[in-house]
């Protein structure tokens, strides 16, 4: 292929996705799954499936607003998870169990309030066993539930990264994007942020949205620039099923993709000409910036400790979780479902991870990070080299001019153009197996 494919065909952002999950015939049990696994320095995250809008262009597993105090029955409900999956661990453990970082996402952590933050934290304490001042803590947030109290909770527990989805500081846009909001109040939360003195600030923003220009999308920029942020995530939009903006007309595939591209290169050049480096195609961290939170691929290490209805949990050869949907009234089903639930002893639904599958995924979370991966490292760990595990995939990168002709034979990294195409070459590196069983999912 001489052509290079669209560049936005999908952002890979855990391998295998859900949607290539199904529900395992033998719901085997967690103190099995996790007898023999290292637990010296495991990840936990706890996700919070609550948010008080839905953004027009969000796939994730979020309901709008929670009823009749159903974040208590939320919490209470991951009391007992917790407390299964900490007995499952510390069940015949020759070693201690140790978190290694943290982090709380959803959905909006936030949504809670600052008395129902300090029980999430003390979940994550006291049942799981983390030491949050200890360790890299990152929570999500939103401009309207950034809120001084929950500020100041999370900051004495031990944050010590906020990100906040702010997507663009242009009102009309964010109107756009359905996610009605006024700058004046984005600006007052990101300096409730800087005023809690947690060390890392995140801003993410998109670019492709419907009227954005690229003098529209430099003024984001610098409107969050203004803010020095450690951290700044450059997403470009999607158009989801079942999302608002999945459901509505949008521009030709063509024209968009020229456009996302080119607001992409716009900002990427201008983040880099005033200090930034880029970890990834999304991530750009500023130079010298403490590196407080998790990189992009954290969320891909083996180790993963999942907690709620819409978190990963990640064994060495299972990945596992509960049932996914994208629709409203099939995220409340599994809601309510999950807040009854006694029994969190065994893995529900997941996918079995092979050795190819795990070669596989190294290789695309490795790859995808702008500072590329050694090839000596990749022999050390599986006893081959990519090139001879992945020598159609890779030829076909190299013929596209995504890979740096300038790394040397030690360092396999990929060239701006592919940096710039991350969401076509990472599908590109999914399975035979994996593909067949997305594409058999019936979104719901």
């Amino acid at each position: 292929m001489t052509n290079a494919p669209r560049p936005y065909e999908s952002y890979v952002y855990a391998y295998p996705h859900k949607t290539a999950y199904r529900p395992l015939a033998d719901r085997p049990a967690l103190r099995e799954l996790w007898a023999d696994e290292r637990k010296d320095a495991l990840s936990l995250y706890l996700h919070i499936p609550f948010c008080e809008v839905r953004c027009g262009f969000c796939n994730l597993f979020t309901r709008i607003g929670a009823p009749d105090e159903l974040t208590t029955r939320y919490l209470d409900a991951l009391d007992r998870q917790a407390t299964a999956v900490a007995d499952a661990l510390h069940a015949g453990a020759a070693t201690g169990v140790r978190f290694a970082a943290a982090a709380f996402g959803g959905g909006t952590p936030t949504f809670l309030d600052a008395g129902e933050l300090e029980r999430l934290c003390d979940i994550a304490e006291k049942r799981m066993g983390a030491d949050l001042r200890a360790v890299p803590l990152s929570v999500e947030t939103s401009p309207s539930t950034a809120t001084a109290d929950r500020l100041s909770v999370l900051a004495e527990r031990g944050a010590t990264r906020v990100s906040i989805g702010v997507q663009s500081f242009v009102e009309e846009e964010a109107k756009a994007a359905v996610r009605p909001q006024r700058r004046s109040d984005v600006e007052a939360a990101l300096g409730r942020i800087r005023d809690a003195r947690i060390p890392v600030l995140n801003i993410d923003l998109i670019y492709g949205i419907d009227g954005q220009t690229p003098e529209s999308w430099r003024l984001s920029l610098d409107a969050a620039l203004a803010w020095r942020p450690e951290e700044l995530y450059l997403y470009p939009l999607y158009a989801r099923p079942l999302t608002p903006l999945g459901r509505r007309a949008h521009p030709s595939e063509a024209g968009w993709d020229a456009q996302r591209l080119d607001l992409y290169r716009r900002g990427r050049d201008h983040l880099l000409a005033r200090g930034y480096e880029q970890v990834s195609m999304r991530m750009f961290r500023r130079s010298g910036a403490p590196r407080e939170g998790a990189d992009d691929y954290a969320c891909q290490t083996d180790g993963m400790i999942g907690l709620g209805c819409g978190a990963r949990s990640y064994t060495s050869d299972l990945h596992y979780s509960f049932d996914y949907a994208v629709g409203m009234r099939e995220i409340r089903s599994i809601i309510d479902a999950y807040t009854t639930t006694e029994d969190f002893s065994r893995a529900e639904v997941g996918r079995a991870v092979d050795a190819d599958e795990t070669r596989r995924r190294h290789l695309l979370q490795s790859l995808l990070q702008a500072e590329g991966m050694a090839v000596e490292g990749y022999r050390e760990r599986f006893g081959s080299r990519p090139a001879d595990d992945f020598p159609g995939e890779l030829d076909r990168f190299a013929g596209l001019g995504w890979l740096d002709t300038d790394a040397g034979p030690d360092l396999l990294r990929l060239s701006p153009t592919g940096l710039a195409y991350s969401d076509a070459l990472g599908p590109a590196l999914f399975s035979p197996a994996v593909r067949a069983a997305m594409a058999a999912y019936e979104a719901k």
